[in-house]
């Protein structure tokens, strides 16, 4: 490639080599200033943005840095500052001391070059640094005349042959100004870490939209947009429509001190998701609003915002301290490329991937007809709560449309033809022993049988009806509430007031005389099912004390026994569904809850999975942000198969750092309907002095994946919304550990939370419904650090405190949970 193509499709940056003394322009000719620009001198100047460094490689690193006069507002851009020139310095001798600090650098230079600063890139510097040596930390600032920025520390890559015992880092994402707290950035500055992983969502497009108007720290103002556009009319909330839009948000985060901080002392390795342009976008398209669709093809289509999508990309590049190539000059909105893949010794390998700018459209389109209304789907339906059936038909059928010979996985893909090919090349080559995945969206399979969940629904809806049932019928047992819950049981299964009354009394006739009850009861005309249920709920009945007791467990088995197993075999048409079998119709089948990750695109992770497996490529873990979520799982080759497949690979899913999480979004999502039962139930808890805390406790996590919980680990699930309802309340601090501990103790001694919810609690575990994901926390903020070495990987879940009112927690660490993987085994262990 001759020089000026290659400063044609790098796009602007600077380059500076060790101890040489060279720095060199590398933006394209028609920008590249025709002599060296005048340098910065006096003290009329600032960083606002402070300083930050990525991409760390054995022989260097991508410095950055914003310089504006002081006279110019932190977050406005300043084109009459025009061109300038300033000064890159780099030091091998320790300046830990200095760190967060204007001092001036101590020790010999290896680096002291002067590099441009343009207007038209917003003054920001991106200086790619060489000729540095492998493994060694580094300490860097810049100069602009007489004025310094804070000091800055990196290290170095190992050499791509060295043995490596021991690498540390933290995987991070979903980072929203708007909502909750940033006190997470304070605790992962000071973890022993050599580099930061940021999964995407380094800022958020929209400001003022209805997931964004919780509670936040006061010292998070109101974010203004320079342009934006309304999302819907002309008022509330906006999003980002232009450069100078995307890069007021990129200025405004980095503001904050603490991410400042934590930029100064740890490189990062970045990618972007979505909201770096706009919310479960695919390549230039928005889906704000459903799109169109073609009823004769089947294929629907967004609004496609190429200009919004070039401004978006060339934000992300002036800003991101990322070793990428960036062509301002093309008009294609495929004008940059982040998916790399970064060493580190013989021990790891980050391939890192861009998962929306070459992704197919959502396999269901947002506009296809929901069959019950006729009315676009929208989200829910094609994006969200999708019927697992319509999305595989609806894929293969545009796997079968693509032309003999043509990527059948071109039209159903996240990756592209030539980053897929590329990720299956790079992972095949790799010769470290692990493999480690730079993933945007979750690889889990995260779905759920309707069928089953509302089969559980409805029996546990039952209960009190049967229990009634019961005690009403205890009158023709003489009082005894155990004969009658069998009484009830067998009626409930089909037999005749007359003979399972009869029954009943066989059955506690025999039990008091050590006889086969279930014989017994078939020996006065039940069949062979109804005896055993009947019997059951006699036993269940017989092993408590007090008639309500007794009623109420009697009435668990016949619920659980015959009327959930008879909704789930029969669907709407069971006898128990009743009136609202109509409305539930929809709901008898099996939903994948997330098709904007990779659940939506199955074809394309089977194939690569396949890859994997069929190549002998081993230890390959995937770290994932985007669900504002923590989850630890097993990818499989095919979750579709009998036995849902073989584990190839790990999946660590990270919480968003501040975002409001996932649970949150589908408890507002279903509130008022059926489903709300599978995701939160409503609990009021009165505190003395203080009022009444309304929550809603999250079954979401049992719903799709926990094992029955125990009482005290049922309790630990509502520590922290306490905690954060305590803290709306105006209990201090200092008081909130203590007030917390004393509303759960209280929690767990009324019956509504230590029977009632504890039971609905099991009955959804029970459901079993993603059995490869072995750890889920729905309801959370926070981070990962991660240690790797030879034999295996530790990664632990940092989960942070909430807001104390308005303030963030001085602290922030409310909870760890580690889990380990081996060497050459898919599988997670939790160690803690």
């Amino acid at each position: 490639m001759n020089r000026r193509a290659f400063l044609r499709n790098t796009g602007f940056w600077t380059a500076s080599i060790a101890a040489g003394g060279l720095a060199a322009c590398g933006s394209d000719s028609s920008t590249a200033p025709a002599s060296p620009l005048a340098k910065a001198t006096g003290k009329n100047w600032q960083f606002p943005q402070s300083i930050a460094s990525g991409d760390p490689r054995p022989d260097g690193v991508m410095l950055w840095t914003r310089v504006t006069p002081t006279n110019v507002d932190a977050v406005a851009s300043a084109p009459e500052a025009g061109d300038f020139s300033i000064r890159v310095l780099v030091t091998a001798v320790d300046n830990t001391a200095k760190l967060g600090t204007s001092d001036a650098l101590a020790g010999q230079l290896v680096v002291d070059n002067t590099i441009p600063v343009f207007a038209r890139y917003d003054h920001t510097v991106r200086n790619k640094l060489t000729g540095l040596q492998a493994n060694t930390v580094y300490f860097y600032q810049f100069a602009a005349g007489d004025v310094r920025s804070r000091v800055g520390r990196f290290k170095t890559a190992p050499a791509k042959d060295a043995d490596v015992a021991e690498l540390k880092f933290a995987f991070i994402s979903c980072q929203d100004w708007s909502v909750n707290h940033w006190a997470g950035f304070e605790s992962l500055a000071q973890e022993d870490i050599d580099f930061v992983v940021h999964l995407g969502d380094y800022i958020y497009e929209t400001v003022g939209e209805a997931f964004q108007t919780g509670a936040v720290e006061a010292r998070h103002d109101a974010l203004v947009l320079p342009d934006g556009s309304f999302k819907s009319g002309n008022s509330g909330a906006k999003y980002a429509t232009t450069l100078a839009d995307y890069r007021y948000l990129y200025k405004k985060y980095r503001t904050d001190p603490r991410l400042q901080a934590l930029h100064e002392r740890l490189p990062f390795i970045a990618t972007w998701d979505d909201h770096e342009f706009s919310d479960d976008c695919w390549q230039d398209a928005e889906t704000y609003d459903n799109g169109s669709y073609d009823a004769t093809t089947g294929v629907g289509d967004n609004a496609h915002q190429s200009t919004r999508r070039r401004g978006a990309n060339q934000a992300w590049f002036e800003f991101m301290p990322a070793d990428v190539s960036y062509d301002g000059t093309t008009t294609s909105f495929k004008n940059v490329r982040i998916y790399r893949d970064l060493p580190f010794g013989k021990l790891a390998h980050f391939v890192v991937t861009d998962e929306r700018l070459y992704r197919a459209d959502h396999i269901v389109p947002e506009a296809a007809p929901n069959p019950a209304t006729g009315a676009a789907l929208g989200s829910v339906g094609s994006r969200y709560f999708v019927p697992a059936d319509v999305r595989e038909s609806i894929e293969a059928a545009k796997m079968r449309a693509v032309p003999s010979g043509g990527d059948t996985l071109a039209p159903v893909s996240i990756f592209g033809t030539t980053q897929r090919d590329w990720w299956k090349h790079t992972m095949g080559s790799s010769t470290a022993t692990w493999k480690l995945w730079c993933n945007e969206v979750s690889l889990l399979r995260m779905g759920l049988d309707g069928t089953a969940a509302v089969a559980t629904l409805l029996a546990l809806q039952s209960v009190s009806t049967v229990a009634g049932s019961i005690a009403g019928a205890a009158a023709s047992t003489s009082g005894n509430v155990a004969a009658a819950a069998a009484l009830v049981a067998a009626a409930t299964a089909g037999a005749d007031q007359a003979t399972a009354g009869a029954a009943a009394m066989a059955i506690a006739t025999a039990v008091a005389s050590s006889a086969d009850p279930v014989a017994a009861a078939v020996a006065k005309g039940l069949s062979a099912s109804q005896a055993t249920l009947a019997a059951a709920a006699y036993r269940a009945a017989a092993a408590v004390s007090g008639a309500t007791a007794q009623a109420g467990a009697g009435a668990q088995v016949i619920a659980f026994g015959y009327i959930k197993p008879d909704i789930i075999a029969k669907g709407a048409a069971s006898g128990f569904v009743g009136s609202v079998a109509a409305s539930l119709a929809p709901y008898f089948t099996r939903f994948l809850l997330n098709c904007d990750q990779w659940d939506g695109y199955n074809a394309e992770r089977k194939h690569l999975m396949a890859h994997l497996k069929d190549n002998g490529i081993r230890n390959v873990v995937a770290l994932t942000g985007d669900l504002h979520s923590f989850h630890a799982g097993t990818v499989n080759d095919d979750y579709d198969a009998t036995g849902t497949g073989t584990p190839v690979m790990v999946d660590f899913v990270t919480a968003g750092i501040s975002s409001d999480s996932w649970f949150k979004y589908f408890a507002d999502a279903t509130s008022g309907s059926l489903l709300s039962n599978l995701v939160f139930a409503p609990i009021s808890v009165p505190v003395d002095g203080i009022g009444t805390l309304d929550l809603r406790f999250n079954l979401f996590d049992f719903t799709l994946q926990r094992t029955a919980p125990t009482l005290d680990e049922l309790a630990e699930q509502v520590r922290l919304p306490v905690r954060r309802a305590l803290g709306a309340k105006g209990v201090s601090e200092a008081a909130l550990d203590a007030t917390t501990s004393a509303v759960l103790s209280a929690l767990k001694a009324t019956p509504a939370f230590s029977t009632s919810l504890l039971g609905l609690a099991g009955q959804l575990a029970s459901l079993n419904s993603n059995p490869w994901i072995r750890h889920m926390v729905s309801d959370a903020q926070g981070y990962a650090v991660v240690s790797l070495k030879p034999d295996g990987m530790r990664c632990s879940f940092r989960q942070l405190n909430p807001l104390v009112g308005n303030t963030a927690p001085s602290a922030p660490i409310a909870s760890t949970m580690a889990f380990a993987v081996a060497r050459d085994v898919a599988a997670v262990t939790r160690l803690s």
